[in-house]
């Protein structure tokens, strides 16, 4: 270690750890360049050089798809890191090592390890390391140490500017191309997928998720320029069958080695399913000509979980928590309600950031929800509950919608309406509350109804 490093005072704490990093630029503000984690990576010694990655992109399901991809690896007995972002209850979930994330002793150590080479950087460049630059650096340099056999790693956002982008992957996942972000991306799918495409990387596999034919053709582009091969879904890979069941759903997965029969998916909807079949495609890609053994893809499935995304946390009256946030992830969380579950009446409870496209996830819950409780998080970035309510009103009518600030409270409200079944002149015990908007309010909604089991 550098005598800078040296110098450098240690975090003692998680939360030392953890203030230092939010004292950095937020995610929020954004200075396209990888000229920053490049310089980082280059002073830790390009940590992220020395394992293979598996990298995703896309509008929605990363989290979900990389949380299924390493599952199988570990299934396959391979050692993986995964990041992931953004968090749902804690910073430290971002890094994870064999399948849990950090511990506070490893996440300070981890920061320790990069901490003092953050200054020299910030005093090279004409801006500083945002907080999700550092955090990147981190992951990397804590699975080199580790060391992992593959990392699994999503975007923070885009593709080709993102940080998480010094690396190159072996496999590059694109998942459906919808618009978010619009301020940063662009406002069209295919403005987006420019950014996107630029983790498809020279040599690798390109593992496409079904898009628009111009964002095909964009991305199969791309893959010819540099020399990727492209593996597609309903080309090369799909779902072939999917009924719901009891606690997910049974699928049947044509793959690209092989046809994986009776494949239980503890996850909702079709999206999952199509999750869950382009994972299979990844790793498949990734490990390489072997057919994966079905009764070990059927284990690692049937143990999957992702936590926020249609994830049921109480009973009496059901509460199920989703982090969708854009209008393509809401009317895909619609229709899973709709095909697995028959909650009447279903509460929504929503509370999104003041940059998300309200008008458009409303419009798609809007035939779903008997009634919609507009709240806040915790968070400067949430939209208030009042304009969101006046937003709501207009969509769902105001007779519909009620106006609750505090999220415990907006919560309690629509957990009554649901158990009591007066909205709407429903039955007792058949009602439901979503919470849903913004991963921050997700994860904030979590943490207060794990305390309450």
């Amino acid at each position: 270690m550098s005598d800078d490093a040296a110098d450098a005072r240690p975090a003692q704490t998680f939360a030392e750890a953890e203030d230092a990093l939010l004292s950095r630029w937020p995610e929020t503000r954004l200075e396209p360049s990888l000229e920053r984690i490049r310089a980082f990576t280059e002073l830790l010694g390009e940590p992220q050089s020395s394992f293979p990655v598996i990298h995703l992109t896309g509008t929605n399901g990363k989290t979900s798809t990389s949380r299924i991809i390493e599952t199988l690896l570990r299934a396959l007995d391979l050692r993986t890191g995964r990041f992931s972002s953004p968090h749902l209850e804690k910073m430290s979930e971002r890094i994870s090592i064999d399948g849990e994330p950090l511990s506070d002793d490893d996440f300070v150590r981890a920061f320790n390890d990069v901490a003092a080479y953050t200054h020299l950087v910030d005093a090279d460049q004409d801006h500083p390391l945002s907080f999700f630059e550092t955090v990147v650096g981190m992951a990397y340099a804590a699975f080199a140490d580790a060391p992992v056999d593959v990392a699994v790693v999503e975007v923070g956002m885009g593709g080709g500017w993102d940080a998480t982008n010094v690396a190159d992957a072996d496999v590059a996942v694109v998942l459906p191309v919808s618009v978010d972000h619009a301020q940063y991306l662009g406002d069209s799918p295919l403005s987006i997928a420019q950014e996107k495409a630029g983790i498809i990387k020279p040599g690798c596999v390109a593992v496409l998720a079904e898009q628009s034919d111009d964002v095909t053709a964009l991305l199969l582009e791309r893959a010819a320029e540099v020399g990727a091969t492209v593996v597609r879904e309903n080309v090369d890979f799909g779902v072939e069958h999917r009924v719901p069941a009891v606690g997910g759903q049974m699928l049947i997965l044509q793959g690209l080695r092989g046809r994986y029969d009776d494949v239980f998916l503890p996850l909702y909807g079709a999206h999952q399913a199509q999750n869950a079949a382009v994972a299979l495609a990844a790793v498949e890609a990734f490990v390489g000509e072997a057919t994966l053994d079905v009764e070990l893809v059927r284990a690692a499935f049937a143990e999957v979980t992702s936590p926020g995304r249609l994830e049921i946390i109480r009973r009496s009256p059901t509460i199920v928590l989703d982090a969708a946030h854009n209008p393509h992830g809401a009317a895909a969380i619609a229709e899973a309600l709709e095909d697995s579950f028959s909650f009447s009446p279903l509460v929504g409870v929503m509370g999104m950031m003041g940059d998300k496209d309200a008008d458009g996830v409303l419009a798609a819950f809007e035939p779903h929800l008997s009634h919609v409780v507009c709240t806040q998080n915790s968070t400067p970035r949430s939209m208030s509950a009042a304009d969101l309510g006046r937003a709501a009103s207009e969509i769902f009518g105001e007779d519909r919608v009620s106006v609750v600030p505090d999220l415990a409270s907006a919560i309690d409200q629509a957990a009554t309406m649901a158990e009591s079944g007066d909205d709407g002149g429903y039955g007792l015990g058949s009602g439901a509350v979503l919470v849903t908007g913004s991963v921050v309010t997700v994860g904030e909604a979590r943490a207060m109804l794990k305390g309450r089991r």
